[in-house]
């Protein structure tokens, strides 16, 4: 479907690539990864014929069909659903043809296609596109204009999977999504019967709906079977074998060399000296193995507060008077706590989030907050707010004015921002420096609780698992939206549903969400396409089955909050061993006064006991999990 072969491209001085090769079959689903930075994007600019390459060649099938999500959003007067249909072009030109053509051989071969193509039946594909996407049927008739930027960009992704293309280019798809339509693009994608391209830094995606990875590194595409974790696994063991082969040659050159050296001058050896010197020169050099610095950052942890850290009383949130978004809050946060808010967008997470940061007031109701509660809220806006003109230190520098400049420099490191990149200007800053500048800023008063919402938009894979490792340390509470499941799977341990006007505990796991989101798709479906009769029954047998699980999951919901409790710990308890064993197996510490080890080793022994003992309770609550579950 698509050859790259030999491709070069400069730009301003700078080489993105340089005789990248790779080949994608037809009908294979693939994964483009690479740091932020490294030339992804363009690839796809490469691709499209936006820009030319310096050298080389990308060979497209003949007659194959290109699509990608327009940059403008469509914002017209036509209706969503008309925008989707127009993005059939051949379908649309057929339309208008039948309605003016004359010749009957014509009328019959315009028949003919528009029945080979399915014509009939678009409308309602298009309609199951853009609900998935989180249109309803009202939705679909109003007019792009009425929808701001994030929700036009989904019509520009519905109108391009509706056209079909034989060859799909996706960059970074979820970014302007939801959980719900993340969810649901993934079963889409993994079902899609074209090839696929997709630039993305979600792992549960790039776990879920491509079978091969195509990783951007050093100037190069190297492909890779599989999906993200085995691309991670392979990866890393190739480097490893890497290293290996490398230290195994420059011993074998240091063994020849040393002849060579001692033998050289020796006329008796000097024969062999000389073809041990020329076996030296021939030798291929193996690549020095150089990874890309893993960022880390850690967020300060608060002093600790008597629960609860805020407590909801009948809340009622809203903007005008008379007409609530949510009612009857009746919810507490506590200081271990990691809640993830879920729910379509327009349900009112970004409502109830503005509450829990203090900026809005509720209509009706009682709100409790510690009196020395500090609040950090993260929202993706904040990065256009950022002055582009000053550098890092100096923006964090005025929010921290009554700090010394070692502090400061020293809160900023905990971001990654050392003192280049500290003293950068923010205009210059990419997109995930610019988020881990936020987060700096959000977490500059040690908060008791850390408000996120979509904090993973700008980040790359690395970065991401970097959040979940800060978050997971952090001994505050943590409330997050997000459209990555990856993340609210590995930080969040409650689930609060926002719909119909409510913000109610979930009793159950990402994954019963997700097949409670896919069943009510169905359910959906079944009422689309007028089902009545049996199907009637069918649904009631549905609602009873779902209410049943719903009552299962709320008599056990205490036994899966412990597991996942005591799987957290056992996790903190072992990255803190490894820790303290990489400290340990530092030569110089037996080098320095004895108390450091000492101390040390003191501390290892009492964490591999808290371990062994984190590790038994987890084993012992799985197995009360399992027993209430059969």
């Amino acid at each position: 479907m698509l050859h790259i072969n030999d491709l070069t491209y400069r730009i301003g001085g700078r080489v993105l690539l340089e005789g990248a090769t790779v080949a994608i079959p037809k009908g294979h689903k693939v994964g483009l990864v690479g740091r932020n930075g490294t030339g992804k994007s363009t690839l796809f600019k490469l691709i499209s014929g936006e820009i030319t390459g310096d050298d080389g060649a990308i060979n497209l099938r003949p007659g194959a069909k290109l699509g990608m999500v327009a940059q403008e959003a469509p914002s017209g007067p036509e209706s969503l659903i008309d925008t989707v249909l127009a993005a059939d072009a051949e379908r649309t030109a057929l339309l208008a043809e039948a309605e003016t053509v004359t010749d009957p051989d014509r009328i019959g071969e315009v028949h003919t296609r528009l029945a080979d193509i399915d014509a009939h039946a678009a409308p309602a594909r298009a309609a199951r596109i853009l609900s998935g996407l989180g249109f309803d049927e009202e939705a679909q008739q109003r007019p792009c204009s009425d929808f701001s930027g994030g929700w036009r960009m989904r019509v520009a992704l519905a109108a391009v999977l509706f056209a079909a293309p034989d060859l799909l280019l996706l960059d970074e798809p979820t970014n302007h999504l939801d959980l719900e339509a993340t969810l649901w693009l993934e079963n889409y994608l993994a079902n899609w019967r074209g090839t696929i391209l997709v630039i993305s830094h979600d792992r549960t995606l790039l776990n879920t709906a491509v079978d091969e990875i195509i990783h951007l590194e050093e100037l190069k595409l190297t492909r890779y079977a599989g999906n993200y974790d085995f691309f991670e696994k392979t990866r890393r063991e190739r480097l490893g074998q890497q290293a290996k082969n490398r230290t195994k040659q420059l011993a074998e050159q240091r063994r020849i060399q040393s002849f060579v050296d001692r033998f050289r001058a020796k006329a008796t050896k000097a024969r062999q000296a000389q073809s041990r010197l020329k076996m030296l020169e021939k030798m291929e050099p193996i690549a020095t193995v150089i990874e890309d610095k893993t960022i880390s950052f850690t967020f300060p942890n608060p002093a600790p507060l008597s629960p609860p850290l805020i407590a909801m009383d009948e809340v009622d949130l809203g903007y005008e008077p008379g007409k609530s978004i949510l009612k009857d809050l009746d919810l507490r946060i506590d200081m271990d706590d990691r809640i993830a808010l879920l729910g379509a967008n327009g349900n009112g997470k970004s409502t109830m989030m503005k509450m829990l940061a203090g900026r809005l007031t509720p209509q009706n109701g009682k709100i409790i907050k510690s009196k020395k509660l500090e609040v950090g809220y993260f929202a993706q806006h904040q990065a256009e707010e950022l002055p582009e003109a000053e550098t890092a230190y100096e923006y964090m520098q005025g929010l921290m004015e009554d700090m010394i400049e070692a502090k400061v420099r020293a809160h900023l490191g905990r971001f990654g921002f050392e003192q280049s990149k500290a003293d950068t200007t923010i205009k210059n800053l990419s997109g995930g420096e610019k988020a881990r500048l936020l987060f700096a800023n959000m977490s500059r008063t040690a908060p008791h609780i850390m408000l996120l919402d979509e904090p993973t938009n700008h980040l790359d894979v690395d970065a991401r698992e970097a959040l979940v490792e800060a978050l997971n340390t952090y001994d505050g509470a943590v409330v997050l939206v997000s459209h990555d499941p990856h993340l609210v799977e590995l930080v969040c341990d409650r689930l609060w549903l926002v719909n119909d006007g409510e913000c109610k505990q979930f009793d159950g796991d990402l994954d019963e969400y997700k097949r409670s989101l896919m069943e009510a798709r169905r359910i959906q479906k079944d009422t689309a396409q007028g089902s009545t009769g049996s199907s009637d029954e069918a649904r009631v047998d549905k609602k009873a089955d779902r209410k049943a699980r719903a009552e299962a999951r709320a008599a056990t919901s205490h036994l899966r909050k412990a597991v996942q409790k005591a799987e957290k710990e056992v996790t903190r308890l072992g990255q803190e061993q490894t820790k303290l064993q990489e400290q340990l197996a530092n030569p110089n510490l037996y080098t320095a006064p004895s108390d450091e080890l000492t101390r040390l080793q003191i501390q290892l022994g009492k964490v591999e006991k808290q371990l062994e003992a984190a590790e038994e309770y987890w084993l012992n609550a799985e197995a009360d999990l399992e027993a209430a579950t059969g």
